[in-house]
């Protein structure tokens, strides 16, 4: 098995594949970003301490302090020092907390998973940060067929915890993500099959700006929240309880799909970009998935910079269909490993032992493209530009990549029968496209010539025009709410259940409301 990583997929397969390469070393243009002190937040938090009670809140100082603001898997995020981290055990406490914050006009943060790559989005300094590390738990209601999960577990511990009833919820490719995944979309090796993975939501409590706790569904009033939600990231208010449609995908025992990861040389870079083009236009079929990208090996490989290609291919069947993964099985191949797995071997699939690769920084950005021998010149186009920008700062990361994830019309229209969700892509399907790059082990300053680089890329770097980016994969200057099908609804939506922009004003995410 490959290695493990702790980053998205996509970059975890790369940072896989080139280890035996890696030497890890001992620079974020946000190192010095921080919020002012404000006297609002310590008598927020002296308040929310008095309602909730010390265990459930500390002020600078403490081991679960000191666990959480270093937790966030980007190592520019663990800068932040908030004036105290509540530790909610349910959604009264989250909704007590909530009210305080709103009362006192503090900033504010929400960590789940802490999986983001964007500067602040999960952490904040000198404000109010609601870490949901003891609210994990994770059930199935076989009367409902469905999931019930606490925002603070994880996509590992749920397919674990799920997997004697044969039962999976459409999340995380990687097993230590979080939920936050669902609130921008989620993309999941189920999603083919069953939409993204916000597309499954049954019922959802949330915890509005003003502390008002409520419970949103497809039917009832506050239907249009609910909908928000599959897409609008933390803009809409913190969810507490997720109940989502079970997936029955069977048992450890059952390999019931098949694949794995093949990885390319340099020199197949080009007919791996067409093929990502090709499977798109393609293939529909709901059963069939895979990730594929290139990735750069910059300043820590001893024998100077590299770089590869990797897919990993799965079918929900006993083998690889030449049908739908022929041109990929065709290219010239450094090595592969196919076999038959369980969908939990699936998940688990990119961890191994022997790699921690917490202490980097991550540095993310999106686009989109269709797909199709028309647009082989635009995956080629991609390929270009980002190898300018890897070979000119070569020096200064440990591994740039540029991955590809299919959005196939399957997973488009299972979304619009549930009721539709704010991404709302067009009816054709599509590849989301993230560029990422890894500064070497503990850099929290990237050079501004870098950081001028990898904005000019993402300005480079070909899109589709009309197709949707993908907010958990975005950089955070990028307009990724009104590339949506439904923005206009979105933004409606957020000014009905937040007319004084108290969310906007106090904690960071996605720009457009």
């Amino acid at each position: 098995m490959p290695s493990r990583f702790n980053c998205n997929l996509a970059l975890r397969s790369l940072v896989a594949v080139l280890q035996p390469f890696l030497v890890l070393a001992s620079s974020n243009p946000y190192a010095n970003l921080q919020a002012p002190t404000s006297d609002n937040a310590t008598v927020a938090c002296k308040s929310i301490q008095v309602a909730l009670g010390s265990p459930k809140v500390e002020t600078r100082t403490g081991p679960d302090y000191n666990q959480t603001i270093n937790s966030p898997r980007n190592l520019f995020n663990t800068e932040f020092h908030p004036t105290c981290i509540v530790f909610p055990r349910d959604s009264a406490d989250v909704k007590v907390a909530m009210s305080l914050i709103f009362e006192f006009e503090v900033e504010y943060a929400v960590q789940a998973g802490g999986h983001s790559a964007n500067i602040g989005w999960n952490a904040v300094d000198n404000g109010v940060l609601i870490s949901f590390q003891f609210m994990d738990h994770v059930a199935y209601d076989p009367s409902r067929d469905t999931i019930i999960m606490q925002p603070g577990a994880r996509w590992g511990q749920s397919v674990t915890e799920l997997e004697h009833y044969g039962v999976a919820p459409v999340g995380g490719r990687v097993d230590d993500v979080g939920m936050g995944l669902l609130l921008g979309g989620g993309l999941s090796f189920l999603s083919p099959a069953h939409g993204f993975g916000a597309d499954n939501f049954v019922e959802l409590d949330v915890v509005l700006v003003n502390g008002t706790l409520v419970t949103s569904t497809a039917t009832n009033e506050y239907s249009d929240l609910f909908r928000a939600l599959k897409g609008g990231a933390n803009r809409f208010g913190i969810i507490t309880r997720y109940e989502v449609q079970a997936v029955h995908t069977g048992h450890a025992d059952e390999k019931t799909w098949f694949g794995g990861l093949i990885t390319y040389p340099e020199s197949s870079s080009e007919a791996l970009a067409k093929a990502i083009s090709h499977y798109i236009e393609n293939n529909n079929d709901p059963n069939a998935v895979h990730v594929s990208g290139v990735g750069f090996l910059g300043v820590d490989n001893p024998g100077g910079p590299a770089m590869v290609g990797t897919s990993y291919l799965f079918y929900n069947g006993t083998e690889l269909p030449q049908s739908i993964f022929g041109e990929f099985l065709s290219i010239p191949s450094v090595s592969r490993n196919l076999t038959a797995l369980s969908y939990r071997d699936v998940i688990f699939y990119v961890q191994g032992e022997g790699v921690n690769t917490t202490g980097h920084g991550l540095l993310w950005g999106a686009s989109a493209l269709i797909g199709g021998e028309n647009t082989d010149d635009l995956y080629l186009e991609s390929l270009k530009y980002w190898k300018n920008f890897s070979n000119t700062f070569s020096s200064e990361f440990t591994i740039s990549s540029l991955a590809f994830t299919p959005v196939p019309l399957s997973q488009i229209l299972y979304g619009r029968e549930r009721s539709g969700n704010a991404i709302d892509p067009p009816l054709i399907g599509y590849n989301a496209v993230l560029f990422g790059v890894i500064p070497p082990a503990g850099v929290l300053k990237i050079s501004d010539a870098m950081e001028e680089g990898r904005q000019l890329l993402l300005e480079q770097l070909p899109a589709s025009p009309g197709f949707p980016l993908y907010v958990n994969e975005c950089d955070s200057k990028q307009e990724v709410f009104a590339t949506y099908g439904s923005y206009e609804f979105l933004k409606r939506t957020y000014a009905k259940y937040d007319p004084s922009r108290f969310n906007v004003k106090h904690t960071r995410g996605p720009l457009g409301l």
